[in-house]
């Protein structure tokens, strides 16, 4: 039975969460992609950009906790976290809810298609 992602230290039910919807279900999921693409993850499906919650996600897969995170490292890391937001563009909440709205209908084929291309 697959580790859930809550047995990743400092990762408790809020985290748990945000990765489902993320489509993220395992710790061994979270570990195979990596700190970073995780948390990429979580950002393109909605999650807010917090980078106390990017770094903790770094320490838990490195089996540390999640104050351990200091000095240069952090500086480091919050390049990287930067580097992750510039990658997710943001819309206002309505044009991000009508965005996944259109989407859910075009999925399940209540909008008509353009032509093919």
């Amino acid at each position: 039975m697959p580790d859930p992602v809550s047995t990743i230290p400092n990762l408790g039910p809020a985290s748990e969460a945000a990765f489902a919807r993320a489509g993220i279900h395992t710790a061994e999921e979270i570990r195979a992609l990596g700190a970073d693409q995780a948390y990429l993850k979580l950002l393109k499906a909605g999650t807010r950009p917090h980078f106390i919650g990017y770094y903790v996600l770094v320490m838990g897969l490195q089996g540390r906790p999640w104050n351990d995170c200091r000095g240069d490292e952090k500086k480091a890391l919050r390049a990287r976290f930067d580097a992750l937001k510039a990658q997710v563009v943001t819309l206002p909440e309505k044009e991000k809810d009508r965005a996944q709205m259109e989407a859910v209908l075009d999925e399940i084929g209540l909008r008509p298609r353009g032509p093919e291309t």
